[in-house]
């Protein structure tokens, strides 16, 4: 089977495309009031997620994250869980309201302009989010805690760079059967427009079939000594088989061969 090759873009262009491949995780916090007190620096951290090749985990600190804090915030974090150099991404963190009001805690990368643009992370461990996410007093007298649970909800978007070329694909060509289909019309016989007799047998054919596929036939049904009668040709000095073979090997590429060629042209 041949293929075309096909160029889909100007020769000698480029794009380089910049976008974001996001996800998302849940993570929900049971026993709260258990948490605290475990001491300051100290955490609990969510299970490990994907976004954009990456593995992401949340980290969250009931007694803060830095000593002169005096335990007075929580802290929320999200980490770069996997090998990486250099990752840039977008974050949002947001403390969900249980309440059902709506009015959930939100930070977020995503959806206004960035002077410095995407966050950085250098290496595995890396982190973004917030020292004093919430002062602990008035996250334990809201609606974002409730029956000792926290809901924390996170969307990465990891940054992703891409250039690209003229594209160009190999169109696979299938190997023709017109001769094929040709011969299962004459075999047919439906809309034939000219008829040849021989030795008492008739054979329905199509004229512009096989003036196309072969020149015997069209200088006989088109050429300047053509007969006059060109829907009814008869044929003699040539047993009706034999011109059954030719007829169909007309149609036929690669079975016309020079021996029926000659024996044709010469009736």
């Amino acid at each position: 089977m041949d293929a075309i090759r096909v160029c889909a873009e100007v020769p000698g262009s480029s794009k380089s495309t910049t976008e974001t491949i996001n996800g998302s995780h849940e993570f929900k916090i049971s026993g709260y009031s258990l948490a605290k007190g475990m001491g300051i620096g100290k955490y609990v951290a969510s299970d490990t997620f994907t976004v954009g090749g990456y593995s992401w985990a949340v980290y969250f600190y009931p007694d803060g994250k830095s000593p002169e804090d005096n335990s007075l915030y929580v802290s929320l974090f999200i980490a770069l869980a996997s090998e990486g150099a250099d990752v840039r991404a977008l974050f949002e963190l947001t403390l969900v309201d249980q309440s059902g009001n709506e009015r959930h805690k939100v930070h977020s990368h995503f959806g206004r302009t960035l002077e410095s643009g995407p966050y950085t992370l250098k290496y595995r461990g890396s982190m973004w989010g917030y020292k004093r996410f919430f002062k602990r007093t008035l996250l334990e007298s809201s609606d974002y805690l409730k029956d000792n649970c926290l809901l924390v909800r996170c969307c990465v978007g990891v940054v992703k760079s891409s250039t690209e070329g003229p594209r160009s694909y190999n169109i696979p060509v299938p190997v023709s059967d017109l001769g094929y289909q040709f011969g299962k019309l004459l075999e047919s016989g439906k809309g034939a427009d000219v008829t040849f007799h021989v030795n008492g047998e008739r054979f329905l054919a199509h004229r512009v079939v096989l003036a196309a596929r072969s020149p015997v036939f069209r200088a006989q049904l088109f050429g300047p000594l053509r007969n006059k009668n060109t829907k009814r040709i008869n044929i003699e000095d040539i047993e009706a088989p034999i011109f059954k073979a030719i007829l169909f090997a007309s149609v036929q590429p690669g079975t016309f061969s020079p021996g029926a060629l000659l024996l044709f042209s010469n009736i």
